[in-house]
């Protein structure tokens, strides 16, 4: 039995700002009136992932607006926090003092990422007022590729050389705490050429004596990673592994930086997100995007499964005349079609997904296909007998069109299992993204080999 005291239980659950409408129309309001003192008054006491959701929610007039009149007071930790769209669009009204003082405070991956959405005349100025440290780390983060571990590397970490004690290293840390990485995992182990041979978990640290050698109580061999290597790589090394962090080395094997899992969380829900997007032939649509560049981004495969329709659809009109002779064939052609394509569908989607986790490669793809064409045709049997079934009651007069219509949808779902696994194993043998452009030919596949099994052979069973 609850008491005065006690706080209910919906108010225990934490709002965040922007799911506040009278906050996020007070922002709105401000901003709009070109109030600081009001806009300081609403967002006092809220965190830097708090006032980023905000930036994000409100409308981009808005944002700008928030980010030239008080941006500058704004933690750095905002700039981190936002996502690189809004970020993009706010950063010019931003001054390049507080810029570079958000780089310098930032660790090295998230002053990477917000340089890389700085426009490049603007960045000009904020290396030029930022310290020489600062201006050297994000200079050398930017010469990586996009979407490589250079880009997510943080250059803050901690070594010990290979003949220290844990007392040596507990030591040292303190000694230079103001220096450290905000959040490490392990203390890596190093030779004298700064190679790293090994890593001591943190939590193993505190538990040993202080004259334990570190080299004793350190795992090796570890899982070294290249700035040039890609980020999707990296997050499944990390998924196969079961890695809380990973140095980056030089060309020489030299440690120059480590990964943390907290970028990975972030590289493992943008791919996902990204190939999920793909399969349905869409890009990401951020909250700001208008409407001509949505169209622009969808319109192409559009065009493309425009093309695909016409010629399934010309399949269709080479068999008007047996459509004409039997109406029942125009009722049931669409069921046929749209069965298979629900089974390409599902084939498609477990054929990307193992394709993007790299489960699914040129060793053991016979086996995936076999399976994959085993399910569809067990799955085109079971249906074929209920449909059949259902033909039989719905069109007594017509038995055989039972028949027809049994043997189409064991076909296409045959086909639509088998173009559910080849066409994106094709496409990448052809070094196209299958999660982009799978589906519209899955689709095409599906639809003309429905359409043409099933108004065929019922052409050849019952009006031939």
């Amino acid at each position: 039995m609850s008491t005065e005291n006690e706080p209910a239980a919906a108010d225990q659950t934490r709002r965040t700002p922007s799911e506040d409408s009278h906050f996020i129309a007070s922002v709105i309001g401000a901003a709009g009136d070109r109030d600081a003192p009001l806009l300081r008054r609403l967002i006092a006491g809220l965190g830097a992932p708090d006032l980023a959701d905000v930036l994000e929610h409100v409308p981009l007039e808005t944002a700008r607006t928030l980010a030239r009149l008080i941006g500058k007071e704004l933690p750095v930790e905002v700039l981190a926090d936002l996502s690189w769209e809004r970020r993009e669009e706010v950063l010019p009204e931003l001054p390049a003092d507080y810029v570079a003082k958000a780089l310098g405070q930032l660790d090295t991956d998230d002053a990477a990422a917000v340089a890389a959405d700085i426009d490049e005349k603007q960045l000009g100025q904020v290396l030029a007022a930022a310290d020489e440290d600062t201006r050297l780390a994000v200079e050398e983060a930017l010469s990586f590729d996009e979407e490589t571990a250079g880009r997510l590397m943080q250059r803050e970490y901690v070594a010990a050389p290979e003949g220290d004690t844990v007392g040596d290293v507990i030591d040292r840390l303190r000694a230079n705490a103001e220096e450290l990485p905000d959040e490490f995992f392990e203390i890596y182990v190093v030779d004298a050429a700064m190679r790293p041979i090994g890593a001591v978990r943190v939590s193993s640290l505190i538990r040993a004596g202080r004259s334990t050698p570190i080299r004793a109580m350190m795992r090796s061999p570890l899982i070294l990673i290249r700035p040039e290597m890609d980020q999707e790589e990296v997050a499944q090394t990390f998924q196969k592994y079961h890695m809380a962090s990973a140095p980056v080395v030089d060309e020489a094997g030299r440690l120059t930086g480590m990964v943390t899992v907290d970028d990975i969380v972030d590289v493992i829900s943008e791919e996902g997100e990204e190939d999920l997007l793909k399969l349905a032939g869409v890009s990401e649509a951020a909250q700001t995007d208008s409407v001509f560049k949505s169209v622009r981004a969808r319109a192409p495969w559009l065009l493309v499964n425009l093309g695909t329709a016409i010629a399934a659809s010309s399949v269709i009109s080479a068999f008007q005349g047996s459509i004409n002779q039997l109406v029942a064939l125009a009722i049931l052609m669409p069921i046929v079609a749209s069965m298979g394509g629900n089974a390409g569908t599902q084939a498609l989607a477990v054929a990307v997904r193992a394709i993007a986790a790299r489960d699914l490669n040129e060793s053991n793809a016979p086996r995936y296909v076999m399976r994959e064409g085993l399910t569809a045709v067990s799955n085109g049997a079971i249906f074929a007998v209920v449909l059949s079934i259902v033909v039989w009651f719905w069109f007594p007069e017509r038995p055989l069109l039972a028949v027809a219509i049994a043997l189409a949808v064991l076909i296409n779902f045959a086909c639509a299992g088998l173009a559910g696994i080849l066409v994106p194993l094709t496409l990448r043998r052809f070094g196209a993204d299958p999660a982009v452009s799978s589906s519209v030919f899955v689709t095409f596949v599906t639809d003309v080999v429905g359409f043409l099994a099933f108004l065929g052979l019922a052409t050849v069973i019952l009006l031939s």
